[in-house]
Parts: structure tokens; C-alpha cells; sequence
């Protein structure tokens, strides 16, 4: 992280005065717990919203969206200071391509993320999905196979298009319910958590310009929610928790080294050589020697070794 170019966060002074404020308070939270710097890794598929939410929290453009261009396919990191702390983002390509993971987008961030830690996923994807199948938990196998499981301690599901119309008139908070419960499911089993560890947080997001405001100014949901600051609460409780930030290292990306594990075999596997096949044929070798000497006329032996008492031993 040392390399990239950090910027004066100047995004946040765009905020509403209040949401600047609650802001400031948990910044100041995490400064609190000795943490000034925090980066966020954003996966998902494509078209979720993932760069729209960067741009969000950013309070900038860093990040292009168009509904008539096609995502970039490389990572792109952000980095905004503010009051001697430090914010590193980091947009993604879709996983998803032609209804498939896409493995080469998952290399490409994989190859990015050398040598960085993670301090928070934020998995996007949408409220107004309705349904969560097969492929939902291949993408979210392929993060944990990718970057280990330990990843989702440290994740937040966040969904977007969070201000909608639920569909048989349901109440927005049940359709809210339904939706979470389902992708919780889905990545508590690619996570391999047990059924007593709790469930990954989910959190609302309205990208959106058309988003309903508060007589503040400050974006909120269909239930009232001020959505902003709420996840940016969710992602300071879970950059505090108890579990470690991930650090993507070779070994973690590549998995163990067969050779090196190969190795550890190769003095064993001499042992075996040696007791199982060698000393039994030196074995036979020396006994066969011995047994054509004893064998043999003492005149053969006496031409070889000049010694006389031979004759006088076999007689």
C-alpha cells in the first residue's frame, strides 16, 4: 500500500452536515482502537452495484459507471486520508461471466492483491434479485477457494437498489428479512461456519441520485434508514471484532507448495529403500559370495591367495 497515492479525503466535505458528523464520530472509533488505516475489498458479480457503492462511500467519481459500458476488467484502488487516517477501497471486475465464474477476473485480483490486507469484504449484490441459486454459491465458493474462508469473518453482505417496491405486497421489512436470510445461508455454507456461529451482517445501499432524502439532506431508505453512516457503522464494528484481517500472501493464493510437502517424504521414502531393498540384496549378494568360496576347489583358492594352509583346512 505504500506505493499508492493517497489523497486528501475531500469527498466527505459533499456529505450532508449530519452524515459528516457521524462520520467523524466513527472514524474517530476506529482511531480509538488504534486502527488509522482500513482497507476494503469490494466483490461480486457484475452489474450489482459494486462500483456505484465505492463512489458512495468515497464521496467521488473514482470509480467509472455506465449503464451502456461493460465494468473495467482490472482491480482499481482508492485511497483517501482524513485526520491522519487512511482509507483504502478497492473495486473489482465481475465474477460472473457467461454464466460461469469468471476465473480469469478472479486471477486478476488475486494477482492485485499480493502482499495487501484486507480489513473488510464488502460482497455486493442487489435487494431486487429474487432469487438465489446454484451460481450465487459458486461465486462465493470461489472467494473462499481464492482467498480462504477466514475472508467472510471479516465480510459484510451489502445489497443495493435497496429502495424498491416488495412484490406481493409484502412488507418491506419481511421481502428485507427473506432476501438477507437467503444469501446468509448461501455464504455461511461456501464459508464453512458452523450452524452456532453467527451470521454475516447485511447491510442496505441506494446508490442512486433519486434516492429519498431526510429534511437533512441525508440519503434513507424506505424504512427510514440513513443508509450511509448505518454501513459505515457495520464496517467499523466488523474492522473491531475479534478475528484478524486478511493478509493475501503467495501461499494463501497458490495454497501449499507440493514440492516442499513432497520433500519432507524423501528421507522416509531412503529409509524404506535402504531396509526394504537394498540391505536385502546386499544380503544375497554376500551370502551367494561366501557360499561359491566355500564351494570351490582349495586349489583355486590357493592360486589366488598363495596361502598353502587352505589345503591343509579342507583336507
Amino acid at each position: 500500500m505504500a506505493s499508492q497515492l493517497v489523497r486528501e479525503w475531500m469527498g466527505i466535505q459533499q456529505f450532508p452536515v449530519a452524515t459528516q458528523t457521524a462520520l467523524h464520530r466513527l472514524l474517530g472509533k476506529l482511531k480509538q482502537e488504534s486502527v488509522d488505516t482500513l482497507t476494503i475489498l469490494v466483490l461480486g458479480k457484475g452489474g450489482v452495484g459494486k462500483s456505484s457503492t465505492v463512489n458512495s462511500i468515497v464521496g467521488e467519481r473514482v470509480a467509472i459507471v455506465s449503464a451502456f459500458q461493460s465494468e473495467a476488467m482490472r482491480p482499481l484502488i482508492c485511497s483517501r486520508s482524513r485526520a491522519g487516517f487512511t482509507l483504502n477501497i478497492i473495486d473489482t471486475p465481475g465474477l460472473i461471466e457467461g454464466g460461469f465464474v469468471n476465473d480469469h477476473a478472479l486471477d486478476l485480483i488475486k494477482r492485485f492483491l499480493i502482499n495487501k490486507t484486507i480489513d473488510i469484504l464488502l460482497y455486493v449484490d442487489r435487494l431486487d434479485g429474487y432469487r438465489v441459486d446454484d451460481l450465487d454459491l459458486q461465486v462465493t465458493k470461489a472467494i473462499s477457494k481464492s482467498f480462504g474462508q477466514q475472508i467472510w469473518r471479516r465480510g459484510i453482505v451489502v445489497l443495493t437498489h435497496a429502495q424498491l417496491s416488495p412484490p406481493d405486497e409484502l412488507r418491506y421489512a419481511d421481502f428485507v428479512g427473506r432476501r438477507s436470510t437467503i444469501l446468509q445461508d448461501v455464504v455461511h455454507k461456501a464459508a464453512g461456519f458452523k450452524k452456532s456461529e453467527a451470521q454475516i451482517p447485511v447491510v442496505l445501499v441506494e446508490n442512486s441520485g433519486r434516492c429519498n432524502t431526510n429534511s437533512g439532506g441525508e440519503k434513507v431508505l424506505s424504512d427510514g434508514t440513513v443508509w450511509l453512516p448505518n454501513l459505515v457503522e457495520k464496517i467499523v464494528e466488523v474492522a473491531t471484532n475479534s478475528s484478524k484481517p486478511i493478509l493475501i500472501d503467495k501461499k494463501l493464493i497458490e495454497g501449499p507448495d507440493a514440492n516442499q510437502w513432497r520433500k519432507r517424504w524423501i528421507p522416509l521414502l531412503l529409509a524404506l529403500q535402504y531396509f526394504l531393498v537394498v540391505k536385502p540384496i546386499r544380503w544375497v549378494i554376500e551370502n551367494d559370495i561366501e557360499k561359491e568360496r566355500s564351494e570351490r576347489p582349495a586349489w583355486e583358492i590357493y592360486d589366488e591367495t598363495g596361502n598353502k594352509n587352505v589345503f591343509y583346512r579342507r583336507r
